[in-house]
C-alpha cells in the first residue's frame, strides 16, 4: 500500500461522489434551463437516431451488467445454484454484445459531430472531455471482458474489486483490494470515477430528467417534417 493507491481508491471516489451530488445540486438551482441534452436532431438526425439507439441500449445492458457483477455477491448468486465459473462464462458473452453495440453508437455519434459542421460548431469542450472520457471507460470495460475474461486467464473481479466497490458505501473502503487488481481493472475504475465527477457538469444530467424515456426510444423526436402537410 501506498499514498497513490490511498489517493486512488480512497481519496478519488469520495471526491467524485462529492462532486456529483452536490455538482447535480448546484446545477439544478443555478442552471435549470441548461438541465437538457442540447440535442442537436434540428440539426442532423439519421446518424443522431443510429447512434443514439445503439449508444443508449448497449450502455442500459452494461449497467444492468455491472449492477449484477459488482452490487450483487458472490454467496447470492451461490445461493440460487450459479457458479463462479458458469457465472462470469454466461457474463462474458452479453458484456461483450453490450460492450460492441455501445461502441458503435459512441463511435457513430462522435463521427457525426467531427463529420457535420453544424453539428460540430455546437461541441464544448467538455463535450468532448465527457466522448473522451466515455471512450476510455467503454474500450477498457471490453478489454476486462474479451481480453482478460473471455480469451484470457480470466479474474475474479467478485472477491476483489466488488468488495472495494460496496466497501466505498459502508464508510469501509479497502484499498488494497484495488492496488493488487490487474492494471486494466485499475483504469477502467479510475476513469469512471473522473466520468462521474463530471457528469454533473455536462449535458449527461439530462438522463435524470425523463430516464423512462430510452426504453423505448433514446432519442427525442421534437417534429415531423411532414406533420403540417398531414394536417
Amino acid at each position: 500500500m501506498t499514498i497513490w493507491d490511498t489517493f486512488l481508491w480512497v481519496v478519488l471516489p469520495y471526491a467524485a461522489l462529492v462532486l456529483f451530488v452536490a455538482g447535480h445540486v448546484w446545477r439544478y438551482r443555478h442552471d435549470q434551463f441548461g438541465w437538457t441534452s442540447r440535442s442537436t436532431q434540428l440539426l442532423e438526425g439519421r446518424w443522431l437516431a443510429w447512434g443514439s439507439n445503439l449508444f443508449h441500449y448497449g450502455a442500459l445492458a452494461a449497467i444492468a451488467g455491472h449492477v449484477l457483477g459488482i452490487l450483487v455477491p458472490n454467496w447470492l448468486t451461490s445461493a440460487v445454484g450459479i457458479s463462479e465459473f458458469t457465472y462470469h462464462f454466461i457474463s462474458a458473452i452479453p458484456g461483450s454484445i453490450a460492450g460492441v453495440v455501445c461502441v458503435a453508437g459512441l463511435v457513430i455519434l462522435i463521427v457525426r459531430r467531427a463529420a457535420f459542421v453544424r453539428v460540430r460548431r455546437t461541441t464544448d469542450a467538455v463535450d468532448v472531455a465527457v466522448y473522451t472520457l466515455l471512450a476510455i471507460v467503454i474500450g477498457l470495460g471490453i478489454g476486462e471482458t474479451l481480453a482478460v475474461n473471455a480469451f484470457g486467464p480470466g479474474y475474479d473481479y467478485r472477491s476483489t474489486v466488488a468488495i472495494w466497490f460496496r466497501g466505498l458505501f459502508w464508510l469501509h473502503p479497502e484499498p488494497q483490494l484495488m492496488a493488487g487488481a490487474p492494471l486494466v481493472y485499475q483504469l477502467h475504475a479510475a476513469s469512471a470515477w473522473a466520468l462521474y465527477a463530471l457528469w454533473p457538469f455536462s449535458r449527461l444530467v439530462h438522463v435524470w430528467s425523463l430516464p423512462w424515456q430510452y426504453l423505448g426510444r433514446p432519442y427525442i423526436l421534437y417534429r415531423s417534417r411532414y406533420a403540417a402537410a398531414r394536417r
